[in-house]
């Protein structure tokens, strides 16, 4: 009770004074996840991007709730081959860009800020952040290094490929890539060249750009500043409290907000969450499915939930080269009971005999209520279609034993294993899946031990770049609507989740990138199917549920639609009406 005393008391300092029940323009927003940079091209996590769609404007927008299907945002158009903003070829994309729009700090939005922010989006490429979402399809590289570190990127290919001609921007695509505009819709945040430079950022020549590339956090003057051109624009980020406020943007181009003030804070504990959103000290909290069916029942209550979405979470990842370097969650370091060795997971038996070891449709049902569906492989049912005889792993203690007495030639079952397993703090279902899993590998052998333990977002993200831990539970959620952004994270040598386990299949790569470049529906399936395959050949993830969406918020709160690509909430169309007596 005092832990949630003190978190009432933060979130009515931020609301400065407010009256939490009769102010109809303020939004108090309470999430699981914490922000780590407000710098577009570092942030990619669901709580930032979720938060960021509000303050930058990107080119297009999507249409509602639709995934595919795109409105004007700063183009005044959305590229078409009907309109003949689309090459024949697919591969150059123009776009016209309106005029008059203003960032917050007043300066007027050029072609030139549209065409800066797309190459520093795609040239700064730090470790860990979603420039590849660009370089990919317009340069045809997923990163602008190779492994040793080395610039592999040239400038001058990067300067022709994205093109101011008049009051258009002109962008050339390497290779035809069918979501190249969800890609925009979602990612191309736009920022003002002048104010970034001005600030001792990159100043958009080709004499400078390296500086620039991959560089630290805190080295950036946008790590706690925004300047963009959407409904919302910030106030302040208390970082170590953990809270955010935004306000209005009045001059928006599309009309002034609703909702003049938005407050936003990380609670990780899913009780206190549900606790201010009863007490009407929260409109909107980031629930739980668990939690959910807690909220039913009270009238200034709405639970939204079922919402579909494309996400695979929780995923269990093996590292295969474990950092071991002051590394406490390997123990000894050896294969003595007492530890692990680096190259623990390198065993596929190791990996298969955690998978069979895992009760999915058990997890399914006590943790998510149902909401959802078993996970197959690394792509959501839609962006890809599943088949029951397709091969998948199923919860099968005997099969996990008899796994475990073939790994390192006996060694494992007969000396045992001690390492520990991690999870981000706030991510509830994560935690869940971590302890259903110790707790049914350790039920196998009592030389098997599983310590589970929590950690903050920032330090986990830190701790799986560097490959520190040997079992951790993570997610995906679809940065845009097509099976390749999932195959090619989960699966590709140079994907976020496969360069963090050091994992490496030639043919999966192969594999990867002729779907992503073929147009044909049915050629694309038939190269996922054998993916699908290799994913349960090699066991390096593995997968649980594809969960549906929950959201909770005060029944004042209107406006509210979900769209299954957003990371967080689009507040612009909200609004508030008085609540019930």
């Amino acid at each position: 009770m005092k832990k949630i005393m003190v978190l009432l008391t933060g979130l009515l300092f931020l609301a400065a004074g407010c009256a939490k029940k009769q102010d109809n323009t303020t939004l108090v927003v309470a999430h699981g996840g914490e922000m780590q940079s407000l710098d577009p091209v570092y942030s990619y996590d669901g709580v930032t991007q979720g938060m960021m769609i509000n303050v930058y404007d990107t080119l297009l927008k999507f249409n509602g709730q639709s995934m595919t299907e795109f409105l004007p945002s700063i183009s005044t158009q959305v590229p078409s081959r009907q309109n003949g903003l689309v090459s024949k070829d697919g591969l150059t994309y123009t776009f016209p860009i309106r005029k008059g729009v203003k960032f917050h700090d007043g300066t007027e939005l050029t072609p030139e800020d549209v065409r800066y922010s797309l190459l520093r989006f795609m040239l700064s490429d730090v470790s860990g952040g979603p420039s590849s979402l660009l370089l990919e399809p317009i340069l045809g590289y997923t990163s602008t290094r190779d492994d040793q570190g080395n610039i592999v990127v040239d400038f001058k290919q990067a300067a022709q490929a994205i093109e101011v001609k008049g009051d258009n921007v002109v962008i050339h695509l390497k290779k035809s890539f069918a979501p190249f505009l969800s890609v925009l819709a979602r990612w191309g945040y736009i920022v003002p060249k002048d104010w970034v430079a001005g600030h001792g950022g990159w100043d958009g020549t080709e004499e400078t750009w390296k500086q620039y590339n991959n560089f630290e956090k805190q080295s950036s003057y946008l790590f706690n500043h925004m300047n963009g051109t959407g409904p919302f624009k910030l106030v302040r980020w208390d970082i170590s409290g953990r809270r955010l406020q935004l306000a209005a943007n009045e001059d928006y181009f599309e009309g002034a907000p609703i909702i003049k003030n938005i407050h936003m804070m990380t609670v990780t504990e899913q009780s206190t969450l549900r606790l201010l959103l009863e007490g009407g000290d929260a409109d909107i909290v980031e629930i739980s499915s668990q939690y959910a069916d807690q909220l039913r029942g009270n009238d200034n209550v709405v639970v939204y939930d079922n919402l579909p979405r494309l996400r695979t979470d929780p995923v269990i990842f093996f590292t295969l080269d474990i950092n071991a370097q002051g590394n406490p969650d390997i123990g000894s370091g050896k294969l003595d009971g007492k530890g692990i060795p680096p190259n623990f997971f390198s065993d596929p038996d190791v990996r298969k005999g955690f998978a069979y070891a895992f009760d999915y449709e058990a997890f399914l049902k006590e943790s998510l209520g149902g909401r959802g569906t078993l996970a197959y492989g690394p792509a959501p049912e839609g962006l890809v279609f599943y088949e029951k005889d397709d091969p998948h792993y199923t919860f099968d203690l005997k099969k996990a034993e008899e796994h475990f007495k073939k790994a390192w030639n006996g060694e494992v079952w007969e000396k045992g294993f001690t390492l520990t397993m991690t999870y981000n703090t706030g991510g509830f279902p994560r935690q869940m899946a971590a302890e259903m899993l110790k707790r049914n590998v350790e039920s196998l052998n009592p030389k098997f031990k599983v310590e589970v333990r929590g950690v903050m977002w920032s330090s986990f993200l830190e701790k799986t770049a560097a490959r520190q831990m040997p079992l951790w539970v993570r997610g995906w959620v679809a940065d845009y609507a097509d099976a390749h952004n999932f195959y090619f994270n989960f699966m590709h040598s140079d994907g976020r989740y496969a360069l963090s386990q050091g994992y490496k299949n030639p043919k999966a790569d192969k594999l990867i990138m002729k779907a992503v470049a073929e147009s044909s529906p049915a050629k694309r399936a038939k190269y996922y199917k054998e993916l699908q395959k290799i994913a349960y050949e090699d066991a390096m993830q593995i997968y649980t549920v594809h969960p549906s969406g929950v959201w909770a918020m005060r029944s004042r709160v209107k406006g509210f639609y979900d769209n299954p690509v957003f990371m967080g909430l689009y507040f612009y169309p909200m609004y508030k009406v008085p609540e019930k007596k």
